[in-house]
């Protein structure tokens, strides 16, 4: 039976390392991109923004981050997204940006379209906020890299959650198709999945009022067959 066509998999890595891609024209929506990168010790990934704001997150590993004339220097320190806050760098639009990679690591790239108004930036573990939210078996752990509320970004909206064992991770049901706020945002999201053990699993389900889409997935870590 085919897999859901919102579930991705990841691919064999291209050149540069890249096992997800996602792109405005490929999700069949407007606004938000999403890569992957699995790099090698010494590999490395270079690429104009273009019209687009990025957010480079190292999910794992360590790697010097260049971004326009301005060099971060070797970041990143944890062995996974459960070892801790990330580091991450803003890219502007109308920029360029380098990751190469000092040991085998693993790198996101999140983003959205900008016009290059807010400078590169460094975004370091201890400048990442961290907050509770839900409660019982509702309860996550949000780790705001650029939250809805900063302004140093034009867009992009980037957070990673750690959902303990067994629990919801957004309850209650909710949807973001509608720019009316307070009540609700115009949001586009992308979730990348880790999981500890492997092994381990998460369901998602997602739909639609009228039930024209209704589809629940079971969501794998990428490192299990």
């Amino acid at each position: 039976m085919p897999h859901s066509p919102l579930l991705l998999h990841p691919s064999a890595a291209d050149a540069g390392g890249r096992v997800h891609h996602v792109t405005p024209e490929s999700a069949g929506w407007t606004y938000v991109g999403f890569d992957a990168h699995d790099l090698p010790d010494g590999g490395s990934i270079a690429a104009e923004t273009g019209a687009r704001e990025v957010c480079i997150v190292m999910v794992s590993g360590r790697a010097r981050v260049t971004a326009g004339d301005r060099d971060f220097g070797v970041i990143g320190e944890r062995a996974s997204v459960f070892e801790g806050r990330p580091w991450s760098v803003y890219v502007p639009a109308n920029s360029r940006f380098t990751v190469a990679a000092e040991g085998a690591c693993e790198v996101a790239v999140c983003s959205a379209p900008g016009t290059g108004a807010r400078p590169a930036l460094l975004i370091p573990p201890e400048d990442v906020s961290e907050e509770t939210r839900g409660k019982g078996s509702n309860t996550r752990h949000v780790r705001n890299i650029l939250a809805d509320t900063d302004e140093r970004a034009e867009s992009l909206l980037v957070v990673e959650v750690v959902t303990p064992p067994g629990n919801w991770s957004s309850y209650p049901p909710h949807k973001h198709d509608r720019d009316a706020v307070p009540d609700e945002t115009l949001l586009e999201e992308t979730y990348y999945h880790r999981f500890t053990p492997a092994q381990g699993y998460g369901v998602q389900r997602v739909y639609t009022d009228d039930r024209s889409l209704d589809e629940t997935m079971t969501v794998r870590d990428r490192d299990v067959v």
